[in-house]
């Protein structure tokens, strides 16, 4: 099938190539013009395992290629995907102008033909309706122009279209393999032509073709109206936020009582009811969906006239729990002021370069503010060189730099090589060799052989 994807961050450029390898002809639209060029010349622009390689597959094979030709996009594609960011606004709604950009300017070029518009950002409840409406004003705008240009002359612009709500679920750092192996698939329309080439476009994933385990059974795919898709996706990342906040507090009633959260989280996961993942305690949730999607949820049901108490809460725990590190390096080093810090890990979650909304920034602002000398080290961050929010820290090359000198490391980001560092070199290196794992992700027993004091999350 011919596909454009409008917008070129995690979600657009992942769909864009994992669909170009499925089998399907897709031009990748995006008005960044040197970051075009970049894709033109087969390199990804943002770090996601496995990406390049299909990406340059795909060049190679002449299924994908990358412009910033708006109206080339939307003449090649019959399926049209809007995959532009929403970041939150400081009131804690979604800032959609992106999405209203685009939407007008499908509706510019819109010339004969059906057409699938998808809204594959992630929009506010109700947005199908509205991008459809942009989508009209959009071709419009452009028959006036045409009326006014032919001197009065009637012009009709054929705009036949449906559009689609086709949320994501990409996990950073997993995006390729949650492309081809999702849980499920969510197609909001009340349109059954658009509906059938959406599962038409989607066939080779949900037989399984492309998937770890072909075994498995076809790929559930849930179809619903525009708003319940929609709402699947905040209520989805909302739950996802608010059981991580539920685990952080019960690790903190675990810190007082001397119970061990890494041991009642493994009790209570066996519980089918409740089940294992996110149950990791820890400094909190960031990133650039968790906390965005929440905050829009809260801001919605404001907006009808309902307080979201629970997802407030769950906002109010994570806030806190960012800064539980601290706390803990006070009650081990006592006055943080002179002291040296150093943490393991920058980015929001391991096998990301991405830094929105990281638990590691309020870290560094904190014990700066402290008066505290704070360095880190981050396998991705650290070769990248770039700097850009991170001016209050010293970003070391290598984790014995890191050590050299701290008074205590705090672990941030759970990176797998963190586990395999030569912590009995890097204690000897360090003032005073502390180690607060905050994603209680270490061996304790390892860290105290190599001679840490070891300090958990709820442990």
């Amino acid at each position: 099938m011919r596909v454009c994807v409008i917008g070129t961050g995690y979600v657009g450029l992942v769909t864009g190539v994992c669909l170009a390898h499925t089998g399907h002809q897709v031009i990748c639209v995006d008005n960044n013009e040197e970051k075009v060029k970049l894709m033109q010349s087969g390199q990804s622009p943002i770090f996601e395992p496995g990406l390049s390689e299909l990406m340059q597959e795909a060049i190679q094979a002449d299924r994908i290629e990358f412009t910033s030709d708006l109206a080339a996009g939307v003449a090649h594609g019959d399926i049209l995907f809007i995959a532009v960011g929403t970041p939150p606004l400081p009131t804690g709604e979604s800032d959609t102008r992106y999405v209203e950009a685009v939407a007008r300017g499908i509706g510019a070029h819109l010339n004969g033909g059906y057409k699938v518009i998808v809204n594959k950002s992630t929009v506010p409840i109700g947005s199908g309706d509205w991008v459809r409406m942009l989508v009209l004003d959009g071709v419009a705008e452009r028959q006036q122009a045409l009326v006014s240009a032919g001197g009065g002359t009637i012009t009709e612009i054929e705009a036949d279209f449906d559009v689609v709500s086709n949320p994501e679920f990409l996990r950073e750092g997993s995006a390729v393999y949650d492309t081809f192996n999702p849980d499920r698939i969510v197609l909001g329309s009340n349109s059954p032509k658009a509906i059938a080439m959406m599962k038409e476009l989607y066939a080779p994933i949900i037989s399984r073709e492309f998937a770890e385990d072909k075994s498995l059974p076809t790929v559930p795919v849930v179809v619903t109206d525009l708003s319940s898709a929609e709402m699947v996706k905040y209520a989805s990342n909302a739950f996802l936020a608010t059981k991580i906040s539920f685990i952080n507090e019960v690790a903190n009633i675990c810190d007082r009582v001397g119970a061990d959260v890494t041991q009642v989280a493994k009790g209570i996961g066996l519980d089918s009811r409740i089940g294992s993942k996110f149950l990791q305690a820890g400094i909190g949730w960031g990133g650039s969906c968790f906390p965005k999607d929440v905050s829009a949820l809260i801001h919605t049901a404001d907006d009808y006239g309902y307080e979201a108490q629970l997802l407030k809460a769950a906002v109010s725990v994570n806030t806190r729990q960012r800064l539980i590190a601290v706390e803990k390096l006070q009650q081990v080093l006592k006055i943080l002021k002179g002291k040296t810090v150093g943490l393991l890990g920058l980015t929001f979650k391991p096998d990301t370069d991405d830094m929105r909304d990281a638990p590691a920034l309020d870290l560094i602002e904190q014990l700066h503010r402290l008066g505290t000398k704070v360095k880190a080290y981050d396998p991705l961050v650290s070769q990248s060189g770039l700097r850009h929010g991170l001016s209050n820290v010293i970003v070391e090359t290598d984790a014995e730099r890191l050590a050299d000198g701290c008074d205590a490391l705090v672990l941030v980001t759970d990176w797998k090589e963190f586990r395999a560092l030569d912590y009995a070199k890097m204690a000897k290196l360090m003032t005073h060799p502390v180690m607060i794992d905050g994603r209680n992700f270490l061996d304790q027993a390892a860290l105290e052989a190599a001679g840490f004091r070891y300090v958990g999350i709820g442990r």
